[in-house]
């Protein structure tokens, strides 16, 4: 198998794969940026900058603020100024903005199951292997 033909498939793949996650996020009211955002919230040890944020998730502040304002509508999130540097903005998730994390965290690792289904045990464990050996170059 060639390069390409091996790339084209990890791309199809990763397509399906944010598919069925993306589908079993609308019933938690959730899209896959809001997603990502919070469960970066929810993985900080202490609350968290937005500019920090927008920063893990390689997107603008400003494009990081209507994914914040709907975070914090739906009460999953606060915007808290920051005592230390009263012009930033810190993040704090609340407990239902951990469970939605959660909750979203459950629905990745379902669209994962469903999509690998098709693989053994033993092929998915090979297959995890193989992807954390090309991941680790980078790292």
């Amino acid at each position: 198998m060639e390069e390409k033909e091996l790339s084209e498939l990890l791309f199809l793949v990763g397509k399906r794969l944010r598919h069925g996650y993306s589908h079993r996020l609308v019933p938690l009211g959730l899209n896959p940026g809001q997603a990502r955002a919070l469960r970066a919230v929810a993985e900080a040890e202490r609350p968290m900058r937005m500019v920090r944020l927008a920063d893990e998730l390689r997107i603008v502040p400003r494009s990081l603020t209507p994914v914040v304002d709907a975070l914090e509508e739906a009460g999953l999130v606060r915007r808290e100024v920051d005592p230390a540097n009263r012009r930033s903005t810190l993040l704090v998730i609340t407990p239902e903005g951990r469970d939605m994390a959660e909750r979203a965290r459950d629905a990745r690792r379902q669209a994962g199951e469903e999509l690998f289904a098709v693989l053994s045990q033993d092929q998915r464990d090979q297959l995890g292997e193989l992807l954390m050996l090309v991941d680790a170059q980078f790292r």
